[in-house]
């Protein structure tokens, strides 16, 4: 099973020779196998990469993200097809009911807010029961807008009453730098299981590419948060994406067991994407420290 993240900060020439990733810099060079990589981040616009490394890449299903010269990730490869079925997947995909879809994206925002509000049990607890009775009052397709609600006390209860999303300061970079992190990963799977991360369940911005995707890693976000939480005074530096990128590695409790937040991940998605027409059969993430 693959679980290695590599990052690649410095300049570099990777390539691929027998199965290995090649890491040259300099007179140095590492080789590590492509059985043991799940994530690629490549935190350096000084790095150069074969083509048919991004082959084999696309082939193992490693997912590769690419960052800019500020060190924010704003691109990742994503394989046209990597499953056999895609064509029958993204035909159901299509013809998905809108009760189905509001039905799943109201469990789907009942399951974020309660992790919000397991958060702020430990660190707000008068907001924990007004955010348990904004996820029990969630109506099909969260038309009474109970997410944002729950945000405005969520944030507020977290970074201050004068924290903004979207401002640019520490927090906000560190959280949107964790989320791309997250969104990438979840793509992955989305994608592994055959589906088109455009066509989303709830987001529908005709540009965003990552609509289903957005849709699906909301119950994850907390983790982020939690993170940031505890490290809002530091600077996002290399060390500081480094231990986000870490949080990935840490086990969460997934149906009654412990697993990486990788393979709770991956879980999730199929779950949820199967369960889609037949919530019973819908697995929550419910935040806990693993």
């Amino acid at each position: 099973m693959s679980f290695r993240t590599v990052v690649i900060t410095k300049q570099s020439k990777i390539s691929y020779k027998n199965r290995f990733l090649v890491v040259k810099q300099d007179t140095d060079e590492k080789y590590i196998h492509l059985s043991e990589i799940d994530t690629i981040i490549v935190d350096s616009i000084s790095v150069s990469i074969s083509a048919y490394l991004l082959k084999e890449i696309s082939n193992n299903k490693i997912n590769i993200i690419f960052c800019d010269e500020k060190h924010n990730p704003f691109g990742e490869l994503i394989p046209y097809y990597s499953r056999h079925n895609t064509s029958k997947k993204i035909k159901n995909q299509i013809n998905w009911k809108k009760l189905d879809k509001d039905k799943l994206w109201s469990t789907i925002i009942k399951n974020k807010i309660t992790n919000q509000a397991l958060l702020l049990q430990r660190i707000d607890p008068l907001k924990y029961n007004l955010l348990l009775d904004y996820a029990r009052d969630v109506k099909i397709g969260d038309k009474t807008n109970r997410e944002g609600h729950s945000a405005k006390v969520y944030f507020s209860s977290l970074f201050g009453k004068d924290f903004i999303r979207g401002e640019e300061n520490n927090i906000n970079n560190a959280l949107n730098y964790g989320y791309a992190i997250l969104l990438s990963t979840v793509n992955k799977e989305v994608v592994s299981n055959g589906y088109l991360t455009q066509l989303g369940i709830h987001h529908k911005n005709e540009f965003n590419q990552f609509n289903l995707t957005c849709d699906l890693m909301e119950p994850f976000r907390v983790i982020i948060d939690h993170f940031v939480y505890y490290n809002q005074d530091r600077e996002l530096d290399t060390k500081y994406k480094l231990d986000i990128i870490n949080l990935f590695n840490n086990t969460y409790n997934y149906l009654g067991k412990k697993y990486t937040l990788k393979d709770s991940i991956k879980m999730f998605i199929k779950n949820t994407l199967d369960s889609i027409e037949d919530l019973d059969h819908y697995q929550e993430f419910i935040y806990y420290e693993g």
